[in-house]
């Protein structure tokens, strides 16, 4: 992972959802959008936000794919794939789940550790680290050219 890192406070869920917003704006075909943190940080709050800006939804039904491991997207610019990552069992998995067709469009993937070797070098990387109740922090590493 190239480029600058960035840090946001993001005292409520509104402010998570601006940010996800300002980067669904940046996002082209071919992205990996990696968010990190623990349980509770804001993850898939995130990827709804990102997720209905990009289809110009705003009550768009955006379920995580905790169980479906993956949920695809119709967007304005292609496809976005929302990948959940927790109950893989390692980068193998990924093939069965179409992880080499999903490249081409956009891909949004919680829990991105399990990745592994197939971690994107190239993605953007939003860190969520729960401070309060719906504070948090969020720090951005990547995408030097569009965030700097």
């Amino acid at each position: 992972m190239c480029g600058t890192s960035r840090q946001f406070d993001l005292p409520d869920l509104a402010a998570t959802e601006a940010l996800a917003v300002r980067l669904a704006a940046l996002a082209r075909p071919g992205d990996a959008i990696l968010l990190e943190g623990p349980l509770g940080a804001g993850k898939t709050a995130f990827a709804r936000a990102f997720l209905r800006a990009l289809t110009a939804d705003p009550v768009l039904e955006v379920p995580s794919p905790t169980f479906t491991l993956v949920q695809g997207y119709d967007t304005r610019i292609g496809p976005v794939w929302h990948f959940d990552l927790w109950r893989l069992d390692g980068p193998a998995a990924l093939e069965e789940l179409g992880w080499d067709e999903a490249r081409e469009g956009v891909v949004l993937v919680e829990w991105p550790d399990r990745l592994e070797e197939l971690r994107p070098a190239d993605a953007l990387v939003v860190t969520l680290t729960p401070l309060d109740d719906d504070v948090r922090a969020a720090t951005l590493a990547g995408w030097a050219d569009r965030l700097g």
